[in-house]
């Protein structure tokens, strides 16, 4: 991206990495280099916060919340400037260490140099299994989040919640939706909370969604599994979900699918959005 064209817009990445020291021996440094991403979110972290520098390097600024789990979850925010303030949480102490949610308050200022302030955050939704205690717990997720997006909404003039939600929120975002109906990740109690974020209730926007039109995927996460890669049988499950205005000015958003399933450095792809405020 040329000068001129970065400053005139805000790049916005986000990726489940599935454990970011795998990712980095399988290539992830090459990838983030090349993409001048100004603030990148980061699920499936998975390593101790002195890994997390180690690996991204100077030049960032780095919000991480660690999972008190050893070896489980973790999410993180880097960013090229400085936030104005952080939170390590959802504001559910019940999540308080479970390493799914941090945000962080960033200035930004638009081509007339008008300063706003943006919220950004990572997520990462329970995976959930039917009929278990992990299922509970995505649903007491999912319900502080009806709870804290108004309340992000009011906080900033922008808002932007990223990561790996782990639901697909209609057919178009699952390849084999007719076959994942009753699994989490497709139930529709799952999927009427994105009903709910989406609607006239929340009112937040699926960025994504929107500058892609009606069509099938583009899928961010394919199964290990077969050849769910090379068939492109995936899922839709990372988001960019955003507040009106910021939604209106986002410009492109471009899935980096790895070009085989053996260059891939994690079962999910970078999701990366250009806005333009």
């Amino acid at each position: 991206m040329s000068p001129a064209l970065k400053k005139d817009h805000l790049r916005i990445a986000t990726v489940n990495v599935n454990g970011l020291r795998a990712a980095y021996k399988k290539g992830m440094a090459e990838w983030l280099e090349a993409r001048e991403v100004d603030i990148l979110t980061l699920q499936e972290v998975r390593a101790p916060d002195a890994i997390v520098h180690k690996l991204l390097g100077e030049g960032w600024h780095i919000l991480h919340a660690e999972a008190e789990a050893k070896g489980r979850a973790g999410v993180a925010i880097a960013s090229r400037e400085e936030p104005l303030e952080t939170r390590a949480h959802i504001g559910d102490d019940y999540f308080a260490t479970a390493g799914r949610w941090v945000e962080a308050d960033f200035r930004v200022r638009d081509a007339a140099g008008n300063p706003s302030q943006l919220t950004v955050v990572s997520a990462y939704v329970h995976s959930g299994d039917v009929g278990t205690p992990k299922q509970v717990d995505k649903y007491r997720f999912l319900d502080v989040m009806t709870t804290r997006l108004p309340e992000l909404s009011k906080h900033s003039d922008h808002a932007l919640v990223t990561g790996d939600l782990n639901v697909g929120h209609t057919e178009l975002d699952i390849k084999n939706w007719k076959g994942n109906v009753k699994r989490a990740g497709f139930l529709p109690e799952e999927r009427a909370y994105f009903d709910r974020f989406f609607g006239e209730e929340i009112g937040w926007k699926d960025v994504h969604r929107g500058l892609a039109g009606n069509v099938n995927g583009p899928y961010t996460w394919w199964s290990q599994r077969g050849q769910a890669f090379d068939n492109d049988s995936g899922w839709r499950i990372d988001y960019h979900m955003a507040t009106p205005a910021l939604a209106a000015a986002a410009v492109s958003a471009v899935v980096d699918r790895a070009p085989s399933w053996d260059t891939r450095f994690s079962d999910h792809a970078p999701l990366v959005v250009d806005y333009r405020l």
